[in-house]
């Protein structure tokens, strides 16, 4: 009997040493894509020159959502290891938050879409099509509309009868999974999810289409255009990996049938990381590597360096 309680305390100590290692090793590169979007975040703020330009709030905008959205699914990550289980009220609030962020980013990608294929095909009415003004009102859009899908589910929720207050609490941990009460959330959240996809897919791809086309005119700038078009190429493989982090789940429930559970915990910990955080840090690397006139003001920020001149923006 003391050698099974022996055993049983050794498997509970490097069950428990192993979450600690895994949530360290994942909380640690964490910390650093929020710093790193954090970084952006301010140097997006720090000069006229990004605030006065379309594309750069929308990169905020962006960023902003992203940044969220890491923050609030890493938070749910780490309650989830210290096997915290909490009430219903408080893991919808944060399931919420976190959906509303998750949707911001793909409509955020299209109106980014949508303002480098009039760069590219309007070049003329650029100016006065893309203002500051419009580009305010398509955000306040971009946020109304993620805010009407999260009201849809939380009238879903409030239709799941809590017949008593000890079904406040959760039995298993907080996730977007354990929010969908019933059927009818869940095929709401399978439906919304596809129509969101799909439209923002179309419109993407619709995009670096109307691009390639314009591209071909004898009269249309070539460098710009091929610029232009390998930005859309990139709107639509960020969209590809937002879209990744929603089929998670499936994904997992289907390698469960074949793999024992603490494989599965170690799968769905890299696919985490893969899927979910990764792609949220996409944006600030790529755009202030890529980006003259960002780049120079982020490393900055980044690395205490001297202050580089800055490019000033073109369209």
């Amino acid at each position: 009997m003391s050698n099974a309680n022996e055993s049983l305390s050794i498997q509970q100590y490097q069950g428990l040493v192993e979450r600690v290692t895994l949530c360290t090793l994942t909380t640690l590169p964490c910390c650093v894509f929020l710093f790193i979007n954090a970084t952006m975040l301010f140097t997006l703020r720090s000069k006229a020159v990004f605030c006065d330009t379309s594309r750069y709030i929308l990169l905020f905008n962006l960023l902003f959502a992203d940044t969220v959205q890491m923050a609030l699914c890493h938070l749910l990550y780490v309650i989830a290891a210290c096997r915290v289980t909490l009430t219903y009220p408080v893991c919808g609030l944060l399931n919420m938050l976190a959906v509303l962020t998750n949707d911001v980013s793909p409509l955020t990608l299209v109106a980014m879409s949508l303002e480098r294929y009039v760069a590219v095909c309007y070049p003329l009415r650029h100016a006065t099509i893309i203002t500051v003004r419009n580009t305010g009102v398509a955000v306040i859009v971009v946020w109304a509309f993620s805010s009407l899908n999260v009201l849809t589910r939380v009238f879903l929720i409030l239709q799941f009868a809590f017949k008593n207050t000890e079904r406040l609490q959760m039995k298993e941990f907080c996730s977007d999974v354990a929010m969908l009460l019933d059927s009818v959330s869940y095929d709401y959240n399978k439906a919304y999810t596809c129509f969101l996809f799909v439209s923002a897919g179309v419109v993407i791809a619709s995009s670096f289409l109307g691009v390639m086309t314009a591209a071909r005119s004898v009269f249309a700038d070539k460098a710009s255009a091929q610029k232009n078009r390998n930005t859309l190429l990139l709107h639509l493989v960020q969209l590809g990996l937002t879209l990744s982090s929603t089929v998670l789940n499936p994904v997992l429930t289907a390698i469960s049938t074949v793999v024992t559970r603490i494989v599965l915990v170690r799968v769905h910990i890299v696919f985490y990381m893969c899927f979910c955080i990764f792609p949220r840090c996409l944006s600030s690397l790529i755009y202030g590597v890529k980006d003259q006139t960002i780049r120079p003001v982020l490393m900055h920020y980044l690395c205490c360096q001297l202050k580089f001149p800055v490019v000033s923006a073109k369209t």
